[in-house]
């Protein structure tokens, strides 16, 4: 009787045990912050909300040294590596534009001329993902169960949304000129009912009835500079960069409903679109766990405006903040406290602006790149003689006329180096590469390493560039980001909720890892390109 009782309650043990080690979480949350630092943590943590930002980094998993392994450091390419879990070297979204030589054009990084606008207007509807290469995140989850499991990805820019969604998910993106949210032909081919709903709501033109104000007392902003300075861009039709703003009346030259994209009120209209896709779809409410991926665009559009250092950048932060506290309040009370899983990350983060650094006599500066041009043109005439040598420069890369060189019996390496050398004349001009460097040689450390992590051997440039440290394009108020510096590179990730232990790690860790993570937190197959491996310290 005792053995069979024993029996018995092992193969008890055994189904219970069986039973937690194959349950799923109802649904998964990718959070892609647009342009967020690393930093920005920890600058505006004493302001932020309990349950927002610091709720993640208190009772999450935090990793503290993640980082982009990989120039250049553009929107695409960082949406794209966080759900693949490799790099622009694999899955083939080498930027936000390149250049195509056998289209003798730039393309966009979600460009598809195949497909057609569902809702919207229609020239902001030829999107789908067909330029990434490799599978993502989202499009295992679905493989793994028969695509019983759903996905949408979110997004006011077009790229946030598809990208994410992967190649068997379905995405929606704003369309500025009818302040709707819209999708292609790639994913529906008509519009949902509960996206006409949602879109009738006309919440666009609601928010832009309002004064963008601080949200607190300006005089506690502390971690900002001055608010009307000039390092800062202004809306046109201003001639000053501080609060407040009239968004009624700026629409008018900046943009109209698109104007949206650049206040904080975007990311509140993002967070509108989130709640009403989770509705709308009843994502999260099936047997098995969908997926929902939301990227926060504005914090994008206000940081190339304003700067990190920018009243404007902190209280945008700050509202997001509350956004997201509303929003983990309403998955504990839709889905259950730990019954989801959240990781928030950012595409990219960003460099500092290059008159707030002159003013502090910070090294910095501007590379003057059709200074360059125009010189570099005239080097390769007077070398090579008469002919159109320079296809395209973009992304600091430059493309040269293959053609040309081979039918003036030039070696294409020489050429390459010789335009390579050329271009360290140039003030700004730290590093430069040829690709038959990139193609030849194998770079572990340092920048050059990152170049080739980047690099495409059918998509990338002959020369590539890395400018100095602060260093910008063509660039004095405002700036950008796209380097391999840590101020570019250095982002948060972090993990909460379902079956994550809280606490946080200094190991180096990259972007790429997170999308391995998720596959072994939930036991489906990683992405079939990817090169990132599981964080131990979230999945064991």
């Amino acid at each position: 009787m005792k053995k069979t009782f024993l029996t018995g309650l092992a193969v008890l043990i055994a189904l219970v045990s069986f039973a937690q080690g194959t349950k799923k979480p109802k649904l998964v949350v990718g959070i892609v912050v647009d342009q967020m630092r690393y930093e920005y943590l920890h600058k505006f943590k004493d302001r932020y909300t309990d349950g927002g930002f610091k709720r993640l980094m208190d009772e999450g998993f935090m990793m503290k040294n993640a980082h982009y392994n990989y120039i250049p450091t553009y929107t695409g390419p960082g949406h794209s590596s966080v759900y693949t879990g490799t790099t622009p070297a694999t899955h083939g979204i080498v930027g936000n534009n390149w250049y195509v030589r056998d289209l003798g054009r730039m393309i966009y990084c979600a460009e598809d001329s195949t497909v057609s606008a569902v809702g919207g207007t229609e020239k902001n509807g030829k999107i789908s993902p067909r330029n990434m290469l490799t599978t993502t995140i989202t499009d295992e989850l679905r493989l793994s169960t028969n695509q019983r499991s759903k996905v949408v990805g979110v997004a006011i820019k077009d790229r946030g949304a598809a990208l994410p969604a992967g190649h068997l998910g379905d995405a929606y993106w704003f369309d500025k000129n009818t302040g709707e949210f819209m999708t292609s032909t790639y994913y529906k081919e008509e519009v949902p009912k509960w996206l006409k709903k949602f879109n009738n709501k006309k919440l666009a033109q609601k928010y832009l009835s309002n004064t963008w104000k601080p949200l607190y007392n300006i005089k506690t902003y502390v971690q900002s500079v001055e608010d009307n300075n000039e390092f800062e861009v202004p809306f046109i039709g201003r001639e000053t960069t501080d609060f407040p703003y009239d968004l009624e009346e700026l629409m008018e030259n900046n943009d109209g409903i698109g104007l949206i994209a650049g206040t904080p009120f975007g990311n509140d209209l993002t967070l509108d679109m989130a709640y009403a896709a989770l509705e709308g779809e009843e994502l999260g409410k099936g047997d098995e766990t969908d997926f929902l991926a939301v990227s926060f665009s504005s914090t994008d559009y206000v940081g190339h405006r304003f700067g990190p250092s920018s009243v404007e950048l902190e209280d945008t932060y700050l509202r997001l903040d509350q956004g997201l506290e509303e929003f983990f309040g309403y998955l504990d009370k839709e889905y259950g406290e730990g019954e989801y899983l959240v990781f928030l990350t950012a595409d990219h983060a960003v460099a500092d602006v290059v008159n707030y650094f002159k003013s502090m006599d910070v090294p910095t500066g501007s590379f003057d790149s059709r200074f360059a041009l125009t010189q570099l043109k005239g080097f390769t005439r007077a070398n090579y003689g008469e002919g159109d040598w320079i296809l395209n420069t973009s992304n600091d890369q430059i493309f040269l006329n293959r053609p040309l060189i081979a039918e003036k019996d030039l070696d294409l390496e020489e050429v390459q180096r010789d335009i390579a050398d050329f271009m360290l004349r140039f003030d700004g001009v730290k590093e430069a590469y040829t690709a038959a460097d990139m193609k030849r040689f194998e770079y572990t450390e340092g920048r050059k390493h990152l170049l080739q992590m980047g690099f495409n051997h059918k998509a990338s440039g002959d020369v590539l560039l890395i400018l100095e440290p602060a260093w910008l394009t063509n660039s004095s108020r405002g700036t950008t980001h796209g380097t391999g510096f840590i101020y570019d590179t250095h982002v948060p990730v972090l993990f909460y909720g379902w079956n994550v232990k809280p606490g946080q790690s200094s190991k180096y860790c990259t972007i790429t890892d997170i999308a391995p993570t998720i596959s072994m937190l939930l036991d489906i197959r990683i992405p079939n390109g990817a090169s990132g491996q599981p964080i131990q310290e979230i999945t064991d």
